[in-house]
Order: structure tokens, then C-alpha cells, then sequence
């Protein structure tokens, strides 16, 4: 045991494998470990590095280890599958992450804390339910539809279906479809007051927390995307700059190039799809109040003038990236016309 120097360990539910390796990376150590036993292990096991996957129950782990006085390093699971040979099985994977864990160039994703899960909880419970309750619309919109009413797309649209629905009184509607439609009327009030208590919950969050406030000073960015960058992302210092940050929530030109010759394409739409999407629609938005008034942010009209309005806003979403990185790591709050200090070399 003393010569075990790096652990890869394959979470599960029930039985977890792990896999150790000395320092020169022989294999020194398999065992299969039942959920009960895991912290019994690792507390008699002498302090180590500790890699594992950045899954589901990873976060929880990464805690409990770190509290024993083990390095935990979580590592994507696409970093690891480059590791893995031949076949499949719980020993091969931990293997694999083990090995994966001690490379230099796999990146370490930093552990969430409990405040920044419950938080991210929030918006994944919330952006659930906006996706129940878009469901709830189209489907009363498309039996009322069957039935020849028809109403203006949008939400006013969709509360004069709902009136429609709860006025007795009304003929279009016959007895049995007012039943049947009456439920999907009451699962969409449900839907709504659960999502505005959500939004409050999100609001306060962000009210507690002071990186979000300094974020939502950026203009396309607002409470929910600001708290939701914080829960996410927690220290930006784990990004070299915020190019990389812009990167890794896949908001830059793919890069494919052979023979000397490169080429970018589309952005990569790699790393967290939801902050992605939050950051877009703001930049949309912004974009949208910027073509009205060009003088509100002249550098995003004159992308408007060179280049259609989805790629314009693509770049303004991947420059909102950049300065929200450049906040969280040197603090402050978002500035118009902002020059940074030149650079200055030194002997």
C-alpha cells in the first residue's frame, strides 16, 4: 500500500473499482470496493492522488476524499477514453483514469462545492419545467387547433386558449374536450407559479453572492446567466486566459488544418450547453437593442455591418465570455470602453 502513488478509481453506484500505481506507473493495487467501504479504504490508505471522472456523484466524492487529505483531480471523461485498450469493464476504466490523471496536458476540473450544486439545482430544475410547460402550450394549442380555434403565436395567444378553456360558457368547446383540455390548463398554472418561485430562488442567489452581481454589469448578462457562470465555473483561474474560457464553452471556430494549410468553421459547441445557450440569447438580445441604437456599443454594429446577425451575435456572446473570465480572475466591474494597461516589457 505505502508504494501506491496515484489511484484511479471507476465510480458506480454500488460497486466502485480502483485501480493503483506506483510512481514509475506499475500496477500495484486492483480491488473492487462496495459503496460502504469506500471511505474505510481510503481513510486507512496514506495520503495519494486521487483521479476520478467528472460524473454525476463525482463532486460528492471529490469532498469526502479531499477531507481524508487526499489530491483529488477530476478529469472529463473524454480525456480518459485515449487510456483505454482493448475492450470494456470497470478495471480497464480505472485504469485508464488512473493513467489519464497523471498526463500534464488532461486538464483538472475544479470541485464544486455543495452552495455552488444546490444553486445549479435551481436552474436545471427550472429549465426542466420551461421545457414542461412549452410541451403543455403546443400540445393545447394543437388539440384546440383540431377543433378549429386558432390563436396569435406568443403568450397572449396561449392565455386566450386558457380562457377559452375555462369559460363554460363558451361553445367551440364540447363537454369532453373541456375536460380533457382543463387538465392541461391547470398543469400549466402549476408550471407557471413553480417557475416564478424558482426565478426567486435564482434572484436571491445571485443577490447573495457578489462575483455574480460584478457579472451582471456586463451588458447581454443577467441575473440567472450571472448566477449560473458562478455555480458552474467557480474559480476561473483553472482557464489560462479567457480565450481558453471562450473555448471551453465552445463559443470558438473549429479549427481543422493539414499540410500547412488551416481552416475555421462553425464554432465547436463544446463544453457546458447551458451556459452556452444563456450566453447567446443574451448577446442576441443585446444585439437586437444595439441594431436600433448603434451607438450603445459601436464595435457590435459595425459587426452587424460586415456580417449577418447570428454570427455578429455569436462573436459578441464569445466576447461577453471573455470579460466575464477577466472579472472573476481580476475582480471589478464591467466598464464601456475599457483599455487595458499596455504591455510593458521588463529586463
Amino acid at each position: 500500500m505505502k508504494e501506491v502513488s496515484t489511484i484511479g478509481i471507476d465510480l458506480a453506484k454500488s460497486v466502485f473499482q480502483v485501480h493503483g500505481a506506483d510512481v514509475a506507473g506499475r500496477t500495484v493495487l486492483q480491488r473492487r470496493l462496495r459503496r460502504c467501504d469506500v471511505l474505510t479504504f481510503f481513510t486507512k490508505h496514506p495520503a495519494c492522488l486521487v483521479g476520478m471522472e467528472a460524473c454525476g456523484t463525482a463532486h460528492h466524492w471529490a469532498r469526502q476524499l479531499s477531507a481524508l487529505g487526499h489530491r483529488v483531480k477530476l478529469i472529463a471523461p473524454k480525456a480518459v477514453k485515449g487510456y483505454i485498450g482493448r475492450g470494456k469493464s470497470d478495471a480497464i476504466d480505472a485504469e485508464a483514469i488512473c493513467e489519464a490523471v497523471t498526463r500534464p496536458r488532461v486538464r483538472e476540473i475544479a470541485v464544486k462545492s455543495i452552495e455552488q450544486q444546490s444553486t445549479l439545482m435551481l436552474h436545471r430544475a427550472r429549465d426542466l419545467l420551461i421545457r414542461q410547460r412549452t410541451q403543455t402550450i403546443n400540445s393545447l394549442r394543437s388539440h384546440m387547433t383540431e377543433l378549429g380555434v386558432i390563436a396569435a403565436v406568443g403568450d397572449a395567444g396561449a392565455a386566450a386558449l386558457v380562457a377559452i378553456v375555462e369559460n363554460e360558457a363558451d361553445p367551440r368547446l364540447p363537454p369532453a374536450a373541456r375536460v380533457a383540455l382543463k387538465s392541461l390548463t391547470a398543469t400549466l398554472a402549476s408550471l407557471r407559479a413553480q417557475i416564478e418561485s424558482l426565478d426567486a430562488a435564482v434572484l436571491a442567489a445571485h443577490t447573495a453572492d457578489a462575483t455574480s452581481q460584478r457579472l451582471a454589469s456586463i451588458p447581454g448578462i443577467g441575473p440567472l446567466t450571472a448566477s449560473a457562470i458562478v455555480a458552474t465555473v467557480g474559480d476561473a483561474r483553472v482557464f489560462k486566459s479567457g480565450r481558453s474560457f471562450a473555448a471551453w464553452l465552445g463559443l470558438t471556430p473549429r479549427i481543422s488544418g493539414t499540410g500547412g494549410k488551416t481552416t475555421l468553421g462553425p464554432i465547436t459547441k463544446q463544453g457546458d450547453r447551458y451556459l452556452r445557450r444563456l450566453l447567446m440569447q443574451g448577446a442576441t438580445s443585446a444585439l437586437t437593442r444595439i441594431r436600433r441604437q448603434p451607438a450603445r456599443n459601436p464595435w457590435a454594429a459595425r459587426l452587424l455591418d460586415r456580417m449577418a446577425f447570428k454570427p455578429a451575435a455569436m462573436a459578441l456572446a464569445n466576447k461577453a465570455a471573455r470579460i466575464v473570465w477577466a472579472l472573476m480572475v481580476r475582480g471589478g466591474t464591467y466598464s464601456p470602453g475599457h483599455q487595458p494597461a499596455p504591455f510593458v516589457a521588463t529586463a
